[in-house]
């Protein structure tokens, strides 16, 4: 949760940086509209790019614990089989 938070900041610095730029930067009303739209606009693309690829990376890791969590289930049932085998031509 701690780097989310830290790529949330950092987002978030640099767009208000870029509407403070933008607004205290010399320009006719309707151009500084724009180019603050345009500014939110490629923001929200980026935020959307990284938040796909922090899913994703969750994504591999889950499957990734999943799978191993599968393999030691398996292994284990594995051999508490074999226990049961062991025991039952110990009591024949």
């Amino acid at each position: 949760m701690k780097t989310d938070k830290i790529i949330l900041g950092v987002v978030g610095g640099i767009v208000t940086g870029a509407v403070m730029g933008i607004l205290f930067a010399p320009a006719k009303g309707k151009k500084t509209r724009r180019k603050i739209m345009n500014k939110g606009v490629d923001s929200v693309d980026d935020l959307k790019d990284k938040f796909d690829s922090l899913l994703g990376t969750i994504t591999k890791k889950y499957e990734t614990i999943w799978d191993s969590t599968e393999d030691l289930i398996a292994q284990e049932k594995a051999k508490i089989d074999l226990s049961k085998k062991e025991m039952k031509s110990l009591n024949n």
